[in-house]
């Protein structure tokens, strides 16, 4: 099974910027769909932005302009560009790869806590 670290996380203004990163294991990362979701306090999660194994993106409407998904299947590594973050960004991320390498793959990060507060 794979195994997804995620970083990057932190505190910021709102305006400000932060890049996630998800650092995948395993050789068949670039067969994946993947994905960042993230999930607020009493909320459920939901699906902020994904990027499938031939580089299509999809988002949530409201992040698209803001923020932008990108892979690097030579390092196996996913990231997530936040841009004119708001408050209502706060939420832990998490990362999220989707496949089937003969079994099927839905695999989780542990999650990144971003804070968006004056």
């Amino acid at each position: 099974q794979v195994q997804l670290v995620e970083s990057g996380g932190g505190l910021v203004q709102p305006g400000g910027s932060l890049r996630l990163s998800c650092a995948a294991s395993g050789r068949f990362f670039s067969v994946y769909t993947m994905g960042w979701y993230r999930q607020a306090p009493g909320k459920q999660r939901e699906l902020v932005a994904d990027v499938t194994s031939g580089g299509s993106t999809n988002y949530v409407d409201s992040v698209k302009g803001r923020f932008t998904i990108s892979r690097d299947n030579a390092r196996n590594t996913m990231f997530l560009q936040m841009n004119s973050l708001k408050p209502e960004d706060t939420a832990v991320y998490y990362c999220n790869a989707k496949g089937r390498i003969g079994v099927r793959v839905d695999a989780w990060g542990q999650g990144t806590q971003v804070t968006v507060s004056s």
